[in-house]
């Protein structure tokens, strides 16, 4: 999801609702402690230099359990933001405090925004020398392992 997408499904919600890849929602009393601007520039296992920029929410919950974000107050952070983040129409990345800070994608499903899986990957894999078949396996689940998974 990008800036432009999020500003769209919030100018038509009704509440701001986050739900977790496995389907549990954030407390409603939870806040968005900052926006902010990533830029990382970077090596990859190829040699090749890359740049990559997203806008950053980062989602925290505390013990006030009254607090409510409405949409048009989120609406708002982001026209605060944009002195930060600037006019492009950036993705979205979401951080949320779980076992330690998660890194979620974000889309929207028409009445929740939905923190989505985010993965590793080799990004110049005609260079890493892995084979073909062991770069295609599945990502780990996001949700707790279970018997036979083959996640354990």
């Amino acid at each position: 999801m990008n800036i432009s997408e999020m500003k769209q499904a919030l100018a038509t919600a009704a509440a701001v609702n986050f739900r977790l890849p496995d389907g549990t929602h954030l407390p409603a009393h939870f806040h968005v402690t900052e926006v902010g601007l990533v830029n990382k520039h970077f090596i990859d296992c190829g040699g090749v230099e890359r740049r990559e920029t997203v806008a950053n929410f980062q989602l925290w919950e505390a013990g006030d359990y009254d607090h409510r974000l409405a949409p048009q107050k989120f609406l708002h952070i982001l026209q605060l933001s944009e002195r930060i983040l600037g006019s492009e129409d950036l993705a979205i990345e979401v951080e949320y405090q779980q076992a330690t800070i998660g890194k979620f994608g974000l889309e929207f499903d028409g009445t929740d925004f939905v923190l989505t899986a985010k993965h590793t990957a080799c990004l110049a894999q005609d260079a890493c020398g892995i084979p073909a078949e062991l770069l295609a396996l599945p990502q780990l689940q996001t949700a707790c392992c279970t018997p036979g998974g083959g996640c354990c």
